[in-house]
């Protein structure tokens, strides 16, 4: 099939080029036009394992291709996914301008029948907008149908995900794109879920929320072990082999954050109360996630005492592992935290630190996560990078003035750190 994706971020690029892998041929677009320029020279503006081999591949093949118009998108694709960013406004609500200019931009551009493709994560109600959008702008009068198709993607783990889904929905208005669309995922081989628009909309949102929430609820549990002298792993472990609960989303750390959970939370609690409802579990969810921080620099400011004149090594710097997306970082937060105590830092993240310059300044940034701990009074693990499992231990005890790590991903055994000298403090545990 033609495909046309408006929006190259994590979620569009990603979601074109595996369209692309799996046969379809595909339009990417984007407005910034340094960005497409970058892509139609071969070069990849975030990093995602596995993605950069499979563009290259698929533009190779002629299934692939970049442009910065939204009229040539249009004209020449079927369907046409909308994958622009909603980031969140200052009371938590979603800033749909994107959405609304591209949906004007695509109205505008039509000649013939479209099926316009929400993919991006939208509140409840916005396909029934973006249809009296294009309806109201589009000049030739063509027919149209508007579609949910929400993404289930974890950054690090995209290109899995979407080759590889647990589930496809897709919400309509109407039955007469669904085979359409059904054409779009038959080569995935994943369960095809039809709904109305509405649900398909709501689906994303109380997905992610109940996923922050199972963060949060396993954070809390790890305030619970150390009051108790319990492991917070042990217990997660028990509770994930219980097939209605699953261990993932069950690690106890220092909080979620990203472009996705914080913002998707927010998001819903709004679209909650303007519909009449308070929706207090989630408001909950947000207090331990900010608790959780709150508890671990306590946890850094009780051994060190005083933090001013303090020099820390800090391990990570993206919001999680295996990518350079630094937005919402609770790495980065903690890093902020502690330069206001006065604290001195030397940092390190595999993918992160070209980003991590943007927004976090006056730190030193140190190619090699072996040297993080030179002339250090502490280090800390702010992300669960499977990398950081092979830090040389004796030597960053020997560089350290005392051998002190705060590890808030839980990445080393406790009983293991203690025999090697080092004064360990995790979480939970």
């Amino acid at each position: 099939m033609k495909l046309t994706i408006i929006g190259t971020g994590y979620v569009g690029l990603v979601t074109g080029t595996c369209f692309a892998e799996v046969g379809h041929h595909v339009v990417c677009v984007d407005s910034d036009a340094a960005k497409v320029k970058v892509l139609q020279g071969g070069g990849i503006p975030i990093y995602e394992p596995g993605l950069a081999e499979l563009v290259q591949k698929n533009v190779a093949a002629g299934r692939l291709s970049f442009t910065a118009s939204t009229t040539e998108g249009v004209e020449r694709s079927d369907v046409i996914f909308i994958a622009v960013p909603t980031p969140p406004q200052p009371d938590g609500s979603v800033d749909m301008s994107f959405i609304e200019r591209v949906a004007r931009e695509i109205a505008g551009a039509m000649t013939d029948y479209k099926i316009i493709v929400d993919k991006s994560t939208v509140p409840v109600r916005t396909g029934d907008k973006v249809a009296e959008t294009i309806k109201r702008y589009c000049k030739a009068k063509v027919e149209f149908d508007v579609v949910s198709n929400p993404e289930f993607l974890r950054e690090g783990f995209a290109v899995e995900d979407l080759m590889k889904p647990d589930r496809i929905v897709v919400g309509v208005r109407a039955p007469r794109p669904v085979a359409a669309m059904k054409q779009v995922y038959e080569p995935f081989n994943a369960p095809i879920i039809i709904t109305d628009i509405n649900s398909a909309e709501l689906i994303k949102h109380a997905s992610n929320s109940f996923l922050a929430l199972k963060i949060s609820y396993i954070n809390a549990v790890s305030v619970l072990c150390e009051a108790t002298g319990a492991n917070v792993q042990e217990v997660a472990t028990g509770m994930g082999l219980d097939e209605r609960i699953g261990r993932r989303f069950l690690n106890a750390g220092i909080g979620f954050g990203g472009s996705c959970f914080p913002k998707d939370l927010s998001a819903f609690i709004k679209i909650s109360e303007q519909s009449g409802y308070d929706f207090r579990l989630l408001k909950e969810v947000q207090h331990i996630n900010a608790e959780q921080m709150e508890r671990f620099v306590k946890k850094i400011t009780e051994t060190l005492w005083v933090l001013k004149g303090k020099t820390i090594g800090v391990l990570g710097l993206t919001f999680k592992q295996n990518t350079d997306d630094v937005r919402s970082s609770p790495a980065i937060d903690l890093c902020q935290r502690l330069l206001k105590e006065g604290a001195t830092l030397r940092v390190h993240d595999p993918k992160g630190m070209d980003k991590a310059r943007a927004v976090l300044l006056d730190v030193t940034y140190v190619e090699d996560m072996n040297e993080v701990a030179a002339g250090c009074d502490a280090l800390v693990v702010a992300t669960e990078w499977d990398e950081f499992k092979q830090l040389d231990l004796e030597r960053a005890r020997k560089a350290l003035t005392h051998p002190i790590m705060f590890d808030g991903r839980n990445l080393f055994e406790a009983q293991e750190m203690e025999k090697l000298g080092w004064i360990y403090k995790s979480i939970g545990r």
